[in-house]
């Protein structure tokens, strides 16, 4: 079990629960609403971790509401479900838009969703400012991976510091920036500073998890409590 689901309580959730929400909700909704992968949720996905404690999932405002409505209904699993944009909590920098990276797996749910991984830059910087352990790790798996660079966060936090205020990040905009010198720090230290990302490691699927015997709906949570 990941040390998030052991802390939080909740049962570690594998790609194929992934695979599977997406196919049933896909079902529900029109073809091609957009619906966006957020951070450990894109790594889930890429097989860069086996388990997270939960999905995390985005839609564009005209989405969101349907998706909601799609998430609402009952399932026969009970994953935690977080649906939050980085942009619910910090201001986003520009070009997020161009910087989604569509999802490209040959296995990807046949339901009509335009999957797109939501940009990794506008989710380290929300993920920075929260400054969980496990926020840092998703960042650093960014970095190892390519999907984002330090000279790229640099040169983005430049155009965006300024809009960062005790009221859009709901704190001071010093301690973000403690947190991002930490989270070099912890780059640094792991001797990848100086040099290229890594690649992508292969896939690693995980057997799915046993069919439960009750069908509870998925437990949500909105933006604006803190997991």
């Amino acid at each position: 079990m990941t040390p998030s689901a052991q802390a939080t309580g909740w049962r570690p959730v594998r790609r194929s629960d992934l695979q599977d929400l997406l196919t049933r909700i896909g079902a529900g909704l029109r073809h091609g609403t957009r619906v966006f992968l957020v951070g450990p949720t894109s790594q889930l996905y890429e097989g860069w971790i086996a388990e997270s404690n939960g999905l995390h999932l985005a839609a564009s405002p005209p989405d969101r509401s349907a998706l909601e409505r799609a998430l609402d209904r009952p399932t026969g699993s009970s994953p935690r479900i977080v649906l939050e944009s980085p942009g619910d909590v910090i201001p986003l920098p520009d070009g997020h838009e161009s910087r989604a990276r569509p999802v490209t797996a040959r296995d990807a749910p046949a339901s009509g969703l335009r999957l797109l991984h939501f940009d990794p830059y506008s989710v380290s910087f929300r993920l920075i400012a929260r400054g969980d352990e496990d926020d840092y790790r998703v960042v650093l798996a960014y970095l190892r991976h390519g999907w984002i660079t330090v000279d790229g966060m640099r040169d983005l936090l430049e155009g965006i510091l300024h809009r960062f205020t005790d009221q859009t990040i709901q704190q001071d905009p010093a301690e973000f920036r403690r947190k991002y010198k930490g989270l070099l720090q912890m780059w640094r230290a792991e001797g990848q500073g100086g040099l290229m990302p890594v690649a992508s490691t292969t896939s690693a699927q995980s057997p799915p998890s046993p069919a439960p015997t009750q069908t509870p709906r998925a437990r949500i949570r909105r933006p604006g409590t803190r997991p």
